[in-house]
């Protein structure tokens, strides 16, 4: 059987952009069973509270939950494990370097299908404050009304009016 071509997405965290400053974004490959794998194609899996650690050369996704596959009866692991990362020995190096100097954190923003195997995309981050987190709300509020205004006027202009 050949195997998918493409980037299919899976799980998108959005809640971190808005939690965090994004610095850095890395793809990571990530260590999972054959069941685990099935429940993902099923989209049964929450990145939502995950974050990554770095600890003795290896980099561990924490806090992911990966619902059990229904038919998967003893294979099925535990839904919150922690899950290796397959990074290459200086990526690792240089994350734990941020991470440890800067006081940084890794954040997982999506898990998607790359040519048939699942990626992770890592986003070395640093946490928002509260003023910064509601500066971000209203230049996002700002962005959507332009967006509204053009669209409105391309509508009239282009003589096609919104009949719904």
């Amino acid at each position: 059987m050949a195997r998918e071509q493409g980037v299919k997405n899976i799980v998108e965290n959005r809640n971190a952009r808005r939690e965090y400053e994004i610095l850095e974004r890395i793809e990571a490959g990530i260590a999972l069973t054959g069941t685990e794998v099935k429940s993902i194609r099923k989209g049964a899996v929450v990145i939502r509270d995950s974050y990554a650690k770095t600890s003795g050369g290896e980099c561990i996704l924490m806090n992911m939950h990966i619902s059990p596959y229904e038919q998967g009866n003893r294979f099925n692991v535990l839904p919150t494990r922690e899950r290796r990362l397959l990074l290459h020995k200086r990526e690792i190096r240089k994350l734990h370097a941020a991470v440890k100097e800067k006081g940084l954190t890794l954040i997982p923003l999506r898990l998607y299908f790359r040519d048939g195997r699942v990626k992770v995309e890592l986003a070395l981050c640093r946490g928002r404050k509260l003023h910064d987190k509601r500066e971000y709300e209203a230049v996002r509020a700002m962005q959507r009304e332009g967006e509204r205004m053009v669209s409105a006027r391309r509508r009239t202009y282009t003589g096609v009016e919104d009949t719904l």
